[in-house]
């Protein structure tokens, strides 16, 4: 079945599909009517459970109210039910406490307690405790009620601030605005806690661009709101731990001697002293701080110190505030492993005598510097590329969008950080699979030495279920257990367990899919109420992804990246050098998601989507026809109240593309192309009826007139559908195709009597497009018939060099050597992209607030929207005055060397050659190119699609002066859609030669 709108609808929905809320689940059953929502007191989406990391209750219940803000306490549903203990492992159902050695807060169970204090003590902290001390901790559960007595909520929020330590420079720098400057107006607190967005301040700070990540294969800066702080206060006390108890003038701290590699020639002892100096002119570092022998005479090399840790401690060395220096701790067992150092700074006694001003900037840094190494001297050295990229990520969206999170959520958030170095890989290991259920038994990595530890503490942390007691009730989805069959265990169980079914008879040529049916028709029934008993005798231990953690990282991943197309691969891809993005400066004065009730009505949403193509591929009309009414429902109190008007200081408008609003406008889309497929024309029409009327602002509004129009028309009401019609040309949002479709409609439905004045743009319409000559006596005999001659197939036909090919390349070849002698190719609306791209590249990245919110983005978030063009007219303008006045191939050059193999929207480096761009826009001319790039400039999304088929050039003589042609290329029963027509007439208003070639087939063999 193909419907409009539906691969947009996927796109949107995304590559990773988000864990079904139970409040959704009951909300589409068909034992509940839809109705308006009870969130319509406060807000929408899920009233219920649904912002929080568990949706169901011991009963299988909704768990109480979300919090009305991120930062505040959790709600009273909180305290007054247990958490959930589906599966035995919850986020919630575990206190936190303490611990006596780092001042963390982790969860009080035994293994989680002694494990978390061993690596405290054997990690070297300098903080004396003893056995006496760590004996008398009381590691006891304090009810809920009673830590909202005594003020748990800062305790938490200075737990949330700790385990959100940067464990990698390139978010350190986004984590402390402004860190290589000091605090703004000698503001040395701590990060505020007041998330409410009329706190953002309008002035940006450039943070130096930071690529340990991803080894500079991105550099753009990232200007990050100041004073949009999104971190509570962190407790000072907390770096008594580093050793500095009572003192903060000296602090000793572990660390690592990196780079060993490029200087393993010298030999090193336990015990060595070592010494740091600065290196400014590091080309890849301009913090670097190399590591030098002390004990040798001439200083020689030993590496470098982290760059998570130069970048704090560079401009303190800079300025001579401290003096550092260390000794080796121990010896690595591979040579070119990272070397342990114990480093010891200290003020240094001179800066007393500096100006006040210079102290205070200086102590700003100190206290910063002091602020990291907290967390710097607990990371491991040996951190895999994933492993660094999943904490990059989640470090960078927790910097920016917490106010979207519980505070239950970021303690949950932030426990990652807590986890052993296998534990984070095995977790990033299995969510980047395709699962949902994995075997214990088959997890095996050459970086992981111990699975079997790891996913015993991930599944204590809540990160995953565990699956292996055949006496537990079970209650998951039997047919993705069933998967973890292979086909012969398949038929093992079949023929075994099954016998009185009369089924094994063709089990043997049976496929997988059909043996996974067999089982799970076999379970449903009840003729094995035993199958799961026999599943886990043949796979053994099984894990998952925990619903908590996959909903919450489902949330921070999209978050990241702000769309669903991309995911972890993105990272992969970059590293092995497969693609480039640009460089550009994020300049984000605005928050996407307000608060946390926007984000949640997305993604309820989003889900709401994904149910909606789930079902279409399932062929369930009725969950469809549910998933519609919910999005109808949804839209009409969403918007209730609600303006589309934007003022100064409110968020762009091209944000609306995050709301709900958005998603359901498209599942209603969706959903007029279901309806007419059904022939349920007036539900269409109600549908219709309502996008119109919510949606005024959205060049959508063609598509939805036009179908209004032709649905009328259907019902034989074609008053009202000329009316429609008549309308909608009026509408400014009704642009493009649908525009010359609409022209065409009032034209054929107004004749006399129901019209009797011919429309202005009646005779603009009516111009004949020139068509090229007949091809039928120029075709290759195809013996006797056609290749292919069913309907919707594309036609095939043998080309003039013998060879198949499509009607596209036979056009090629036809102009290639009758029609003319030009050169060309076929692409459709693919170089002209790749031109506009080429030539508005400065445009594009140009830096504006807020069009530039991740570092993965291959295009402005505004460039499918009117602002694209409002907010750089001045540009745009200066830059196709250029164009028209025949820069065009010099500046197409220019951007070619500069910028070949970065990723750009709608470029393609690889089908086009620069020769071939180059003497397609030398025999275009600058006149037609500049009109086609404004064309696109003002509207892409509109323009993007429907140019003709083939861009041909030819050039005469010597003097380098050419000409180009368009041609639209039709088979025999092809026609040109109104989008096309309304390209070919534009293209035909800006200058360019264009026709319309039709080929038929041969009726006889010559």
């Amino acid at each position: 079945m193909h419907l409009h709108g539906w691969e947009s609808l996927k796109r949107l929905i995304g590559k990773r599909r988000r864990p079904r809320s139970p409040h959704l689940a009951r909300l589409l059953s068909p034992t509940v009517r839809p109705s308006l929502p009870s969130y319509l007191s406060s807000f929408l989406p899920l009233k219920v459970g649904s912002g929080c990391l568990f949706f169901q209750g011991p009963t299988g219940g909704l768990r109480g109210d979300v919090a009305s803000d991120a930062d505040t306490q959790p709600s009273s549903s909180f305290a007054e039910e247990p958490a959930t203990t589906m599966e035995g492992h919850g986020v919630y159902d575990m206190d936190w406490v303490s611990c006596p050695v780092c001042g963390r807060s982790i969860r009080g169970t035994n293994h989680n307690v002694n494990s978390h204090i061993d690596t405290c003590l054997i990690g070297g902290t300098k903080r004396k405790f003893t056995q006496c001390t760590l004996l008398q901790f009381q590691f006891f559960k304090r009810s809920k009620m009673e830590s909202r007595q005594d003020g748990v909520k800062h305790e938490t929020e200075d737990t949330v601030n700790a385990v959100f330590s940067s464990k990698n420079d390139s978010n350190n720098s986004l984590l402390l605005c402004g860190d290589s400057h000091g605090s703004r107006n000698g503001n040395t607190q701590g990060l505020s806690s007041d998330h409410s967005p009329s706190n953002i301040e309008t002035f940006t700070e450039i943070v130096p661009p930071e690529t340990t990540v991803l080894d500079n294969t991105i550099s753009h800066e990232i200007m990050v709101p100041c004073g949009t702080n999104m971190f509570p206060q962190m407790d000072m006390d907390k770096l008594d731990a580093c050793g500095t108890k009572g003192d903060d003038s000296v602090i000793t701290f572990e660390t690592y001697i990196v780079g060993r590699r490029f200087h393993e020639s010298i030999e090193l002892q336990q015990g060595a002293r070592v010494s740091v100096a600065r290196e400014p002119e590091n080309v890849k570092d301009r913090n670097a701080i190399k590591v030098l022998y002390a004990d040798s005479g001439c200083a020689e090399m030993l590496g470098y110190l982290p760059r998570e840790l130069s970048k704090h401690l560079s401009p303190l060395i800079d300025c001579r505030y401290i003096e550092c220096e260390g000794f080796v701790d121990s010896l690595p067992e591979l040579r070119h492993d990272d070397v342990p150092i114990q480093l010891v700074c200290q003020k240094s006694v001179a800066c007393d005598e500096k100006k006040s001003a210079y102290v205070n900037f200086s102590e700003s840094l100190w206290e910063k510097f002091l602020l990291a190494t907290e967390n710097i001297k607990l990371q491991s050295p040996k951190m895999t590329r994933y492993q660094k990229n999943f904490s990059m990520m989640i470090e960078e969206v927790m910097s920016h969008h917490s106010h979207l999170f519980t505070v239950e959520e970021k303690l949950f958030i932030g426990s990652f950080n807590s986890l052993s170095d296998e534990g984070q890989r095995l977790f990033v290991r299995l969510y980047t699979r395709k699962g949902p259920w994995f075997r214990v038994s088959n997890i095996s990595y050459p970086e992981i030495q111990d699975p079997q530890k790891a996913v015993e503490e991930l599944q204590l942390a809540g990160y995953i279920y565990l699956f292996q007691s055949s006496e537990d009730p079970f209650i998951y989805d039997m047919k993705e257990v069933i998967d973890l069959l292979n086909v012969s265990e398949m038929r093992k169980v079949i023929n075994l367990e099954l016998p009185k079914l009369n089924i094994q008879k063709g089990i043997n040529c049976a496929r997988r899919h059909e043996l996974i049916n067999i089982l799970f028709s076999a379970y449903a029934n009840g003729a094995c109420s035993l199958l799961p008993k026999m599943v886990l005798g043949q796979v053994g231990t099984c894990v998952r992804i925990s619903s908590s953690s996959d909903i919450v990282f489902w949330r921070i991943q999209r978050l990241f990246f702000l769309n669903g197309e991309q995911d972890l691969s993105a990272f992969l891809l970059i590293d092995l050098g497969m693609i480039k993005f640009p460089d550009y400066v994020c300049n984000i004065s605005h928050r996407i998601f307000q608060d946390r009730t926007d984000l949640l009505e997305y993604e309820e949403a989003i889900e709401v989507a994904q149910i909606m193509d789930e079902s279409l591929e399932e062929s369930n009309m009725e969950m469809v026809i549910r998933c519609i009414d919910i999005s109808d429902i949804r839209m009409c109190t969403s918007f209730r109240g609600k303006t589309q008007s934007y003022t100064c200081g409110s968020p762009p408008q091209f944000f609306s593309t995050f709301s709900a609003s958005f998603v359901y406008s498209k599942v209603l889309s969706l959903g007029v192309s279901f309806f007419e497929h059904e022939h349920r024309y007036e539900d269409a029409i109600r549908l219709l009826k309502g996008l119109l009327r919510r949606i005024v602002h959205d060049s959508r509004r063609g598509y939805w007139m036009l179908r209004f129009s032709v649905d009328l028309e259907h019902m034989n009401r074609l008053n009202e559908s000329l009316s429609v019609a008549e309308e909608g040309i009026l509408d400014p949002w009704v642009r493009a195709g649908s525009r010359i479709a609409l022209q065409r409609r009032v034209l054929r439905l107004g004749k006399p009597p129901r019209r009797w004045r011919i429309p202005d743009y009646a005779d603009s319409v009516k111009r004949k497009i020139k068509e090229a000559s007949d091809m039928s006596t120029r075709l290759v005999c195809i013996r006797g018939r056609p290749l292919t001659s069913e309907t919707a197939t594309k036609n095939s036909y043998y080309g003039y060099d013998g060879e198949l090919c499509g009607v596209e390349q036979l056009a090629l070849q036809y102009y290639a050597e009758e029609g003319g002698g030009w050169s060309g190719v076929h692409s459709e609306s693919g170089i002209w992209m790749t031109i506009f791209g080429l030539l508005m590249w400065d445009v594009i990245f140009f830096n504006l607030p807020d069009v530039f919110m991740s570092r993965f983005q291959i295009a402005p978030l505004d460039f499918d929207t009117d602002d694209f063009y409002v907010t750089r007219e001045s540009h745009i303008e200066s830059q196709l005055q250029k164009i028209n006045g025949g820069m065009a191939e010099e500046i197409l050059i220019s951007s070619w060397e500069s910028h070949v193999g970065i990723a750009c929207r709608g470029v393609n480096w690889e089908r086009h050659s620069l020769s071939d761009l180059r003497a397609a826009v030398a025999c275009i001319g600058g006149s037609p190119l500049a009109s086609l790039c404004r064309h696109l400039a003002t509207d892409y999304r509109s323009w993007s699609s429907g140019m003709p088929d083939l861009l041909l050039w030819r050039f005469h003589g010597d003097k380098g002066e050419g000409e180009a042609k368009l041609v639209e290329v039709k088979g025999p029963t092809d026609r040109l859609s109104e989008q096309q027509r309304a390209w070919l007439l534009t293209l035909v208003d800006c200058g360019f030669d264009t026709e319309v070639c039709k080929v038929r087939p041969t009726l006889k063999c010559q």
